[in-house]
């Protein structure tokens, strides 16, 4: 029987058009679509979305969270997507109780519902909405060191049939996004996707290095150009922690015209 993946680095899209039919985000579509259909199906989903910040590890612990159309400017029916999975406060205090026994002050949260870095991947990879979920918000000092200890605190979910998914974007540019396209945009794209690349997926890094890495990823090439702000990686440093490993598949996407990429532990 194949195991279940330990971790699911993914790049979310812009706000609700991957589920309004956009053609720059099929690929996205379809990739998610794919990597659901060949994993075994999750007890539970834990997701870290990269549109939560909190002073700490906050939680989501109700049995039915809301969903927050955490976006603006979209069509009338962008706010009438339904997502009505349910909340699991049994996982919500596991994670609480991990995340403590690690040294990591965190809080539960019953009265928050689920973003659209939560509902849009999930409503796309689960459409019945049959998988209970749970939400973890980043915490807004941003230090990626922090985020992978996260990560590392919730390792021993794997055993639970606990997906962990960090829902973020390898790219997250908003003024490049919607810039004319240009070879010098494209070049820092590029450089930044390649060096992320090598670094989750090289077999012969030690994990020491792996981890340096993506703790100063910001003198990547290209970096501060993809990510103005790293709240889009940061999940992927959770998802490295909860693995400590190279990721055993990659994904490279194009979506809105750049390139981008997910990753599986």
């Amino acid at each position: 029987m194949i195991s279940l993946p330990r971790a699911l680095f993914i790049s979310h899209g812009g706000g609700p058009l991957p589920l309004l039919g956009d053609p720059g985000h099929q690929e996205m579509v379809s990739c998610l679509q794919e990597i659901a259909s060949n994993i075994p199906r999750p007890d539970a989903v834990l997701v870290v979305s990269a549109h939560w910040e909190a002073p700490v590890p906050a939680i989501t612990a109700c049995d039915r969270p809301p969903l927050i159309y955490d976006y603006y400017g979209f069509p009338p029916e962008s706010y009438d997507i339904a997502y009505p999975c349910a909340g699991e406060p049994s996982l919500a205090q596991e994670v609480y109780r991990l995340l403590g026994e690690d040294g990591i002050e965190a809080r539960l949260d019953e009265a928050r519902g689920f973003d659209h870095g939560v509902f849009v991947p999930l409503k796309i990879m689960y459409p019945q909405a049959a998988i209970p979920c749970v939400q973890l918000s980043l915490v807004d000092s941003l230090d990626p060191a922090f985020h992978i200890q996260v990560g590392i605190a919730l390792q021993s979910l794997a055993s639970r049939n606990v997906l962990v998914i960090g829902s973020g974007f390898s790219f997250h540019n908003m003024e490049a996004f919607f810039a004319p396209e240009n070879a010098e945009s494209d070049r820092l794209n590029a450089a930044f996707e390649s060096w992320l690349q090598a670094v989750c997926t090289d077999t012969e890094l030690p994990e020491s290095e792996r981890r340096a890495k993506l703790i100063h990823w910001a003198d990547a090439p290209g970096a501060r150009f993809c990510h103005p702000r790293e709240e889009h990686l940061l999940p992927l440093h959770v998802c490295y922690g909860v693995a400590q490993a190279p990721c055993t598949e990659q994904y490279e996407v194009t979506i809105m015209n750049k390139k981008s990429s997910m990753y599986l532990w």
